[in-house]
C-alpha cells in the first residue's frame, strides 16, 4: 500500500467532540500529524465533507480544529486533512506533536480524558 501521508503521524490518545450535520459527536483522535489525524467515532461522514472538532489536550486545554474528511469507514471513524490553520493552532499542534514524538514509538500515547459531570 501506498503512504499517502506526507507528514509521519504518531500515536495519541486523546478525547475530541465533532460537530456534524445536525448532531455534535464523540471520538478518540488516535494518531496525529501536521497536517490531520484519525478520529475513532461512530457519527456518520462524507468524503470531502468539512468537520469542525476540538480536541482536549493534555493540559486540559482544547485545541479548535477544522479538517476536509479523506477516507472513512462506517462506524469506525475517519481521517481528515486540517485545513486553514492559524497561528495559535499550529503552536498548540506544534507542541502537541513534540510531547507525542518524546515520548517515542515503544512509549505509551499521550492521552487526555474528558471527565463527565
Amino acid at each position: 500500500m501506498d503512504e499517502r501521508r506526507a507528514k509521519p503521524r504518531l500515536s495519541v490518545s486523546l478525547d475530541a467532540v465533532w460537530h456534524g450535520v445536525e448532531e455534535k459527536h464523540s471520538a478518540m483522535v488516535t494518531d496525529l500529524s501536521e497536517g490531520g489525524c484519525y478520529l475513532d467515532t461512530v457519527g456518520e461522514v462524507m468524503t470531502g465533507e468539512v468537520v469542525a472538532f476540538r480536541v482536549l489536550l493534555p493540559d486540559d486545554d482544547w485545541l479548535y480544529l477544522e479538517g476536509e474528511v479523506k477516507h472513512h469507514r462506517h462506524g469506525v471513524g475517519f481521517g481528515v486533512q486540517f485545513i486553514d490553520l492559524n497561528e495559535e493552532q499550529t503552536v498548540k499542534l506544534g507542541w502537541l506533536l513534540r510531547i507525542a514524538d518524546e515520548a517515542g514509538p515503544d512509549g505509551p500515547a499521550i492521552s487526555a480524558d474528558l471527565v463527565e459531570d
